[in-house]
């Protein structure tokens, strides 16, 4: 057990009008406070960078996935925040309500990218400098917001985000606080927890409160560079890696540990508390579970909640995963639910091979499955590949193609198909140059970029009917259950060799700690 203590330390449902003020009241640095701004006024800068990392993806994820999300600067990022919505508007949102004029934010840069492999060294480089250079040009630097996924990876390094906040910190000096929100399945490290007054991780997964994380970091960030709090931050590291069952906020087992983290949050002096069950596609040193508490100056009781916590993650340890089922099990389930696909339809979660957990995305297990055995079904599948997209571009609307799909990037657990269809339709999207190839019922999505398909309005702009489909294969593990909740009257979660696999054994780990649970036995998470 590691023991970090840093002594210094709304909702998405507000309007665009109460937005728009605060964009105003940032950009004009005024508010009500008729009191001197210049002896008064704050300086607090802000930036987001956002990447989940695969660490055994052979992709590696360029600027170009980052422009195909969000990829802005300074003034730009404004702008972007309010239009998405998540944790820079819950942020700005808290500078107008907690600020009053008293703080004055600086953005910098907003990047994100869907979770990939190894992020190219040089643009998180150019990032990182951009971040530094904002810093540097400030005569004083009263605080710093930062959004970060916490499970990022850079080529050539490890901890690339516990990088970047210890190189905040060196630039902006040890009396500027530095705040971070993560996203629930952050891997937090010791120089996180060395460099960072506030570390805030979400309370929900699937994820519903970027919007409220970000509020609740700005508002302790503020509340502290106004010296209205001191907060002390505990992190526990446990040797666990997998538990659990499904990992669902609101579903056993996890269900009694994020109530008691609300419980928690409303005692006297507790700022915080977060629960990091994290991501295990990562293979680095520090690779493990965490628990963070937060106190108003006090430290046993931030230690003491902190080891609840662990105590609560711990005793659900040995809860397995939901069973799976192979693509052919799959496909004969789908057929059986005549009913179910009568009044909406079935979804296959491809489990192994998830963009949004960091994979390749060119997958073809369940579109042999489905050629093979449920042509005859309406199905919406998916497959990232920039060649056969490209190919399949030099064709007409009508025409019948057969090109070989697939086996390309991932060449350990994947394997090409060949696949005969009619061209549908060709469109220019984010995703690059993206074809719908037609075979009898099935319908295969070709992209130039992975397509994690989390929600049905990804199919309704390819002009696809989530209503009119059997089946809709969707490559992420968290977020559809919840955004297909209208439709979806059977989840099927689907089994085969991929880099997301959710068995720990199955992935090929090279750098993380040992002894770690459940790859070894061991009695205590300390």
């Amino acid at each position: 057990m590691f023991l970090w203590f840093n002594p210094f330390i709304m909702n998405n449902l507000l309007t665009n009008v109460l937005i728009s003020l605060t964009v105003i009241s940032l950009m004009s640095c005024s508010g009500p406070d008729t009191r001197s701004q210049a002896e008064e006024q704050k300086t607090i800068l802000y930036a987001e960078l956002m990447h989940e990392v695969n660490s055994f993806s052979p992709v590696i994820t360029t600027e170009r996935n980052f422009r195909a999300d969000h990829l802005f600067y300074g003034a730009d990022v404004v702008a972007s925040a309010i239009d998405e919505d998540k944790q820079l508007a819950g942020f700005l949102s808290v500078v107008e309500k907690q600020g009053r004029g008293r703080v004055k934010a600086i953005p910098l840069v907003q990047a994100k990218s869907l979770s990939g492999g190894p992020v190219d060294s040089l643009f998180y480089e150019k990032i990182k400098k951009m971040i530094l250079d904002g810093v540097s040009k400030q005569e004083r630097v009263d605080g710093i917001y930062l959004s970060l996924h916490g499970a990022m990876g850079v080529q050539g390094m490890f901890d690339p985000e516990g990088d970047l906040i210890a190189a905040v910190r060196e630039a902006a000096g040890p009396e500027t606080v530095i705040a971070v929100s993560f996203d629930l399945h952050a891997n937090v490290t010791r120089r996180r927890a060395e460099n960072a007054d506030i570390i805030v991780g979400y309370h929900t997964n699937p994820h519903r409160d970027h919007f409220k994380t970000a509020y609740r970091a700005g508002d302790l960030l503020i509340r502290t560079v106004m010296g209205e709090i001191e907060p002390v931050m505990v992190v526990n590291k446990m040797k666990l890696l997998k538990g659990g069952g499904i990992n669902v906020d609101f579903l056993q087992p996890f269900r009694p540990i994020f109530a008691r983290m609300k419980k928690m949050e409303k005692q006297d002096n507790v700022l915080s508390v977060s629960f990091f069950p994290v991501h295990i596609w990562i293979d680095e040193p520090e690779l493990g579970y965490s628990t963070i508490a937060i106190t108003d100056g006090n430290r046993d009781l931030a230690g003491r909640l902190a080891d609840e916590l662990s105590d609560m993650a711990w005793a659900v340890r040995d809860v397995p995963q939901p069973a799976g089922n192979s693509p052919e099990e799959a496909v004969a389930i789908a057929r059986d639910k005549k009913l179910g696909r009568a009044l909406g339809t079935v979804v296959f979660c491809d489990v192994a091979d998830a963009p949004s957990a960091g994979t390749p995305g060119e997958s073809t297990w369940i579109l042999k499955a489905l050629v093979e055995q449920g042509s005859d079904m309406t199905s919406y599948v998916s497959v990232r590949d920039a060649l056969a997209a490209e190919e399949a571009w030099q064709y007409n609307v009508g025409d019948q193609i057969t090109l070989s799909v697939g086996g390309k990037l991932d060449t350990l657990y994947n394997a090409p198909f060949s696949y005969t269809g009619v061209v549908t339709s060709k469109q220019e999207t984010s995703f690059g140059k993206t074809v719908i190839l037609k075979h009898d019922g099935v319908h295969l999505i070709l992209s130039e970029l992975p397509m994690a398909l989390k929600e049905p309005g990804d199919f309704r702009k390819l002009g696809l009917s989530v209503w009119k489909a059997d089946i809709v294969a969707v490559k992420n593990l968290f977020p559809f259950r919840y955004n297909y909740l209208l439709y979806n009257r059977k989840t099927v979660n689907v089994m085969s060799p991929g880099f997301s696999s959710i068995d720990p054994f199955a992935l090929r780990y090279v750098n993380i700690p040992q002894p770690i649970y459940p790859l070894d036995k061991i009695d205590s998470w300390r």
